[in-house]
């Protein structure tokens, strides 16, 4: 996804993040006719809901190609989406055939979708589809334009000038953009500034990866200042435009490399001092240490853990608000801000997921605190459970839907989610038979409420209740109030409409299982957690953060990354020290190793805003060694 205006941001923002995709067909090479066939059985086209085949091209800004789509069988149809402002279609190339030409200019850097369908619904057969470029990129802001291979980004100052006659956004706003080659890990700062419009920067790239600055309020001055982390190799584009509508006239840009860090970068390398366990540290945040791109100052310190080890990590000061970062050897995170509602002190209790070397990030939760601190860490053994004692039953409401009304809202993949999970439960022997798994038309508002009452109504106390959900998730407007402080509340979308955290909550009311698990495996899903895990006995697992969008797996051929992992989890990966009982912070642990072992998953903000997705692992009342699942008998 790459930078665009207005409502077509978000738009973009979330349909490239929560997995809108039409069926694919891989990727184009100039001067490779690709031949293929349209079937019934594909998916539909959004522009005029006929089957269609889906194609990307990866393009530099300035870059030309023509696409000739020709068929015997059917009258093509040919169109082109993105990056940027690009948005071209062609029923017929003018020669009298029913073939299909198109002229395409890149505006940007990116990736671009190519659609071959037909002018008529139904038509299906074989066609052939040709790429040939005809232009050349546009020179590269660092004068690098070999993908790949960019050296650290070197200190360049531009001069340009927004004025009529360059590229507008919908808005009214004018644009230049150049392109930047840049390398995974590369941080780097960019600033522009002006003194005759009010200036706004932004940074697009790989993977839906995008920042974005209005004003430098650190300096107090209307230019705009932004700092980079770039997530992978490959070509990003720097936006330069204007925060009103038609404003122009001269401006500088820079673009630097910067000296600060990320958590984790700051947490891997460099120096740390040794900690064992039942030990206090003694530390102070101070100018001088090593400061996050965020601003904080980070203090780094070290110890041997093994698998299935208990720990608890307290830092405790009067002088800043205390901030916990845990890093695993595999690069796994754990954050914590505070212990409790009561005090700024922070604490993280976790189970180890593996054994090795693992940092300790003492930090604040604002940036350029400073002042003394206290770190103790406390290490138990690994927590010995008899798989006997928790061999219970799964009582399960699953949801997988995929078969969404309208052509251009289906997801891939996430009614298998839902199969896929209920054959793995089966197939341990721990499913009960009163569960219910619910397939795209088969969710409604009304059969989940049905599926609740019949399968509440029969798990006991000594059993596990497991809601599962993967599909589309929302966020709408609400009251602002001490569960939802940022006034939205989270949705789950049913075929026929939505379900709210606070409904949700209701539905779990019923329930009178001694644990439950609520997985939920959609956009916005952490937004639950406040409302649903503040149940005693209920555990959350959520694939994003509340404001976050979640991504489709497809390497995994699953509709959502938690619904994989989950999967995967519950079938013996989880079981770390291999006693035959899944626990609830080894389930937890599982989850977040998993998906920081996928590092960089973009996600993005209803409001185009652009981060990562991270899962939300909430065990409420549940404890760290409390038995979620145990696997039988080998």
């Amino acid at each position: 996804m790459n930078i665009r205006t207005a409502a077509a941001v978000i738009l973009a923002a979330a349909v490239a993040a929560c997995g809108q995709l039409l069926g694919a067909g891989g990727g184009l090479q100039p001067g490779q006719p690709v031949n293929g066939t349209l079937e019934v059985s594909e998916t539909k086209s959004d522009q005029n809901n006929a089957v269609a085949d889906t194609f990307q091209l990866n393009g530099r800004q300035g870059e030309q190609y023509t696409l000739t789509l020709t068929s015997e069988a059917f009258d093509a149809y040919l169109y082109v989406r993105g990056p940027g402002s690009l948005s071209q279609d062609n029923d017929d190339d003018g020669s009298g055939s029913y073939n299909s030409r198109l002229n395409i200019t890149f505006p940007e850097n990116g990736v671009a979708q190519v659609y071959v369908t037909s002018f008529s619904r139904n038509a299906v057969g074989a066609y052939q589809l040709l790429v040939e470029r005809t232009g050349e990129a546009t020179p590269n802001v660092a004068n690098n334009t070999t993908p790949g291979q960019a050296p650290p980004i070197a200190a360049q100052q531009l001069a340009g000038e927004l004025a009529p006659g360059d590229q507008q956004l919908g808005s009214g706003e004018y644009l230049d953009t150049f392109p930047l080659q840049g390398v995974a890990g590369q941080q780097v700062e960019i600033t522009l500034s002006s003194q005759q419009f009010d200036t706004y920067v932004a940074i697009s790239g790989p993977g839906g990866f995008q920042q974005y600055n209005d004003d430098d309020t650190e300096n107090n001055t209307r230019n705009s200042r932004l700092v980079a982390t770039l997530p992978a190799n490959g070509e990003y584009t720097v936006h330069v435009t204007s925060y009103a509508a038609g404003e122009t006239g001269a401006y500088q840009l820079n673009v630097a490399p910067t000296s600060t860090t990320t958590a984790s970068g700051a947490l891997a390398g460099g120096d740390a001092q040794s900690f064992t366990a039942g030990q206090t540290m003694n530390g102070e945040l101070a100018q001088g240490d090593t400061t996050l791109n965020s601003g904080e100052f980070i203090d780094t310190f070290s110890f041997q853990g093994q698998a299935g080890q208990r720990v608890t990590i307290d830092m405790r000061s009067t002088a800043v608000d205390p901030y916990l970062i845990l890093l695993a050897p595999s690069g796994a995170q754990e954050d914590n801000d505070d212990a409790s509602s009561s005090d700024r002190n922070a604490r993280i209790e976790t189970t180890l997921a593996e054994s090795g070397q693992y940092r300790i990030g003492a930090t604040s939760y604002q940036p350029g605190e400073r002042g003394a601190y206290v770190v103790t860490l406390q290490q138990g053994a690994a927590p010995q459970v008899s798989a006997n004692n928790s061999a219970r039953r799964v009582f399960a409401v699953m949801v997988g839907i995929s078969d969404y009304p309208g052509s251009g809202n289906d997801l891939p993949l996430t009614a298998e989610d839902a199969r896929k999970l209920q054959q793995a439960l089966a197939r341990q022997g721990t499913l009960a038979p009163e569960s219910v798994t619910l397939i795209d038309a088969q969710a409604t508002r009304a059969g989940l409420r049905q599926a609740f009452q019949r399968v509440a109504a029969a798990a006991g106390p000594d059993d596990l209740f497991l809601f599962f959900y993967s599909g589309h998730g929302n966020q709408v407007r609400g009251q602002v109030s001490a569960t939802e402080p940022d006034g939205k509340d989270e949705t789950i979308e049913m075929v026929d409409g939505s379900i709210t955290d606070d409904e949700l909550n209701q539905l779990f009311q019923q329930v009178r299982a001694q644990t439950s698990l609520l997985v939920l495996d959609s956009c916005f899903s952490g937004g639950f957690a406040r409302d649903v895990v503040s149940r005693p006995g209920v555990m959350g697992l959520f694939s994003s953060e509340e404001d976050l969008t979640s991504s489709v797996a497809e390497k995994f051929q699953a509709g959502g990354f938690l619904s994989h992992f989950i999967q995967t989890g519950l079938e013996g990966g989880a079981d770390e020290n291999r006693d035959r009982v899944i626990t609830a912070g080894e389930l937890g642990a599982y989850v977040r190793r998993e998906f920081a072992r996928e590092e960089r998953i973009a996600a993005s903000t209803q409001e185009g805003q652009s981060n990562y997705q991270f899962p939300v692992v909430e065990r409420g009342a549940v404890q760290v060694d409390a038995p979620i699942l145990g696997l039988g008998r080998t």
